[in-house]
């Protein structure tokens, strides 16, 4: 059995990582705080990642127009339903969560950790949207709770970073992974797999880099294109390739292999919204996809980070 797995698991579950820290279940609630984006804002950019709809990857997030405590609140009382006695980490989802004067940030920050039962934040942001004086502060945040800030990557190859309107650099989000760690504050970081016109070797190569980095989880994301994003004007003109479900499934589980064990994968799938999405359909069905991945790992006899060690 993998170290770190109770069940069939032969990958380290971001389930099996917080009942094994907090000894029960845990679930992050996603908010909108109402923050925007430097590459939205004019700040490096106007028009956004070329992927991101105009909810700012947060489509499971909040509704924006609710305080944040009525936004948690209601999500809660959604999964007290199924899992009671559960506790919650709120996770600032929606656009740039560090991309706010300090004062709005800690303003927000609090009110969800002073709420019962709420063991912890995950904030999500950009490795350029994250001042000195924030970092300071989360260092500070990291002390009382269990703090993790989720940084987007998806890819570290230049010539796709411009395509998606990245509009930061590689080594922009290498500075900030050490600042981060420097402070001992946990890094989390999100790859996308099936970029326009990216190899199977380009996206492994992204893990490997991954890999030789002090992070302590990744989110592994299937592209997915939606309705009125840039990314669908220019999936009609192109006809770019979109994975299928066994070439996803292939490269997921070669990347797992080249990830350490003590990785924890916080996600290993896309998750969006049936009504938004053009392609790939295969998406909607993300338990079977999750279990396919599972079959796989176990037919080649493979468990994450077996090829690590380089």
């Amino acid at each position: 059995m993998f170290k770190y797995s109770d069940n069939n698991k032969r990958y380290h579950t971001l389930d099996y990582f917080y009942r094994n820290k907090f000894g029960c279940k845990v679930f992050k609630v996603s908010l909108d705080a109402g923050f925007t984006c430097p590459n939205i804002d004019g700040k490096v950019g106007t028009k956004g990642c070329i992927y991101c709809s105009n909810k700012g990857s947060g489509e499971f997030a909040g509704d924006k127009n609710l305080d944040l405590v009525k936004q948690f609140d209601t999500i809660k009382n959604m999964l007290l339903k199924k899992w009671p006695n559960s506790k919650y980490i709120g996770y600032f989802q929606a656009h740039t969560n560090t991309y706010a004067p300090l004062n709005v940030l800690k303003e927000k920050y609090e009110s969800i950790l002073k709420l019962d039962n709420v063991v912890g934040l995950n904030i999500a942001t950009r490795s350029d949207s994250i001042t000195n004086e924030c970092l300071d502060y989360l260092e500070e945040l990291s002390k009382k709770t269990y703090l993790t800030v989720e940084l987007g990557l998806q890819t570290i190859h230049e010539k796709t970073s411009i395509l998606i309107n990245r509009c930061h650099s590689l080594e922009n989000f290498y500075e900030m992974v050490k600042k981060l760690r420097e402070r001992n504050i946990n890094v989390v970081v999100h790859i996308i797999n099936g970029l326009p016109y990216e190899t199977k070797e380009m996206m492994i190569e992204t893990v490997k880099y991954l890999n030789k980095l002090d992070i302590q989880g990744i989110k592994i994301h299937m592209l997915h294109i939606l309705k009125n994003t840039q990314l669908e004007t220019m999936y009609k003109k192109e006809k770019f390739h979109v994975l299928t479900k066994e070439e996803y499934i292939d490269i997921v589980c070669e990347q797992l292999t080249h990830l350490r064990p003590e990785i924890v994968i916080n996600r290993i799938t896309g998750d969006p919204k049936k009504e938004d999405l053009i392609e790939p359909t295969w998406l909607i069905k993300k338990f079977c996809v999750l279990n396919d991945i599972d079959k796989e790992m176990k037919k080649r006899n493979i468990y994450q980070g077996e090829k690590s060690n380089y």
